[in-house]
């Protein structure tokens, strides 16, 4: 379990990099980040970044035995 762990917090530490990179690079419009083309460099950032971290959550309620 640790590793997919690790695994996880890597993928959210990339995704992270690459959303602040973008940002400084070129600003942010809130279409960026909520709505944008599927061309644009973060099409599809916020539903990944939050499958990842909630995939992270559940495994931290699984090592402690509780419930979310």
């Amino acid at each position: 379990m640790t590793s997919e762990k690790q695994k996880l917090i890597q993928s959210m530490l990339e995704l992270q990099k690459k959303f602040i990179s973008h940002e400084h690079e070129y600003g942010l419009a809130l279409q960026d980040y909520f709505a944008p083309d599927n061309e644009h460099p973060l099409a599809g950032y916020s539903q990944e970044y939050a499958e990842l971290a909630n995939r992270l959550i559940d495994l931290a309620h699984e090592e402690k035995s509780s419930k979310r």
